[in-house]
């Protein structure tokens, strides 16, 4: 089991960590996901007695801390959001869920189906969780803090990527759904009825009335009431609860509601100085599930979790990273409001992560799906790893040079 006590250790120090590298790596070419996964292939190579990672023995527990650190992220994403909804402003990320997440799921599991010889059901199952973007790992290409700054709200490539994360870990559960029933486990009357109609627009619904509901309570109320005037951020967890827990008792997707929760907190009060309470809080309980996620995910490898990946199941991940989310969201975003070198960006950027370690936790409490698990882990898990690697090391230099661009079209001409 491990000892309990070097565990407190182990965490606290990450917590320590998390707080101080942040501001040391800040214009580095590498990020906390990287820094922290690399921790957890150190430790575990050490002869400690931490407990080892087991996905498949502790799966419910993987399951939680999955489900809770995508809801605070996906809070997170939604406080951060200061454009108004609109047909025109939505468009790429309308683009990237319409298109590019079915598409995706569809591609990796014919992957997955060719080159490793799954079952249907197993090969969906991995498609539907490689598919979605992930809003956790994703902090390096996020919109950031809650500003009034217009350069920020107009930065097309931040802003889908955050609200194509902050609305497909959602839209994904269908999709994981079709696979759970492919494996027998369900009906696809149901599948239909629930999944691609009810917990969609009840996720939605629960999320506008809960935001609208507390932003009045946060910005319109009277002053002994007005959370705002208080800067208390722990009510964003509060929120992040009482969201996605009202959703899923209504049978809605709760991810869904937690994002649009956050968008309508924000559109309440778009520019007073409490979101930026809120976001702080918020965003601190992510990074601090985050960096201990990593752990363990660096954990999980240096003991030994990939030794069920093959060769075929490794192209499948680097399939899915070089070729195929990079040419559908490319060719998908062709002719929309990202010019040709955002359009580039916004493809590669794919980032894979916490999302799909949940819905392969939730899944296979559900189903058999013909395979061994530890063989779904082990494809996840590599893939997981090198979306970390890939865009963790690339993020910070390609927004660099694209922020510089963007500042230097928008120079005035020299004797103006």
């Amino acid at each position: 089991m491990g000892d309990i006590d070097l565990v407190f250790v182990v965490a606290g120090a990450a917590a320590l960590l998390a707080a101080a590298l942040p501001g040391l790596i800040d214009r580095l070419p590498v990020s906390l996901p990287v820094l922290f996964v690399a921790a957890g292939l150190l430790l575990y190579a050490l002869p400690l007695d931490l407990p080892v990672p087991d996905p498949v023995g502790r799966r419910a527990a993987l399951e939680h801390l999955t489900e809770l650190t995508l809801i605070v992220s996906l809070m997170g994403a939604g406080l951060a959001l200061n454009r108004p909804f609109g047909p025109r402003a939505w468009a790429t990320t309308a683009r990237l869920l319409v298109i590019v997440l079915p598409v995706t799921t569809l591609l990796v599991a014919g992957a997955a189906y060719a080159l490793l010889a799954w079952p249907l059901a197993a090969a969906l199952l991995l498609g539907a969780a490689l598919a979605p973007t992930d809003p956790v790992l994703a902090s390096d290409v996020r919109v950031g803090e809650p500003t009034d700054d217009p350069e920020h709200d107009d930065d097309e490539v931040r802003f889908a990527l955050t609200s194509e994360a902050g609305l497909n870990d959602g839209l994904a559960f269908p999709l994981v759904w079709t696979a759970i029933v492919a494996a027998g486990a369900g009906g696809v009357g149901k599948l239909v009825a629930v999944d691609f109609g009810y917990s969609i627009a009840a996720g939605v619904a629960v999320g506008l009335v809960v935001g609208w509901l507390l932003g009045r309570l946060f910005f319109g109320s009277e002053r002994p009431v007005r959370l705002a005037e208080r800067n208390e951020g722990f009510v964003a967890l509060a929120a992040t609860l009482l969201a996605y827990g009202i959703a899923e008792v209504l049978h809605g997707y709760g991810f869904v509601a937690v994002f649009t929760t956050g968008c309508a907190i924000r559109a309440a009060e778009r520019s007073h100085g409490y979101h930026g309470v809120l976001h702080g809080f918020i965003e601190q309980v992510e990074r601090l599930l985050t960096v201990w996620l990593l752990l363990l995910l660096g954990g999980f490898v240096a003991s030994g979790g990939l030794s069920a990946l093959t060769w075929q199941g490794a192209a499948v991940g680097l399939l899915l990273l070089l070729v195929i989310r990079p040419l559908a969201g490319w060719a998908a975003l062709y002719g929309g409001p990202a010019g040709p070198r955002e359009r580039r960006v916004i493809a590669f950027f794919g980032v894979r992560g916490v999302g799909s370690l949940f819905y392969v936790a939730f899944a296979l409490g559900q189903a058999d799906f013909g395979v061994p698990p530890e063989a779904l882990w082990a494809v996840v898990a590599f893939t997981v790893l090198g979306s970390v690697c890939l865009h963790g090391l690339t993020s910070t230099p390609v927004l660099g040079r694209l922020d510089r661009l963007r500042r230097h079209r928008r120079l005035p001409a020299p004797g103006r």
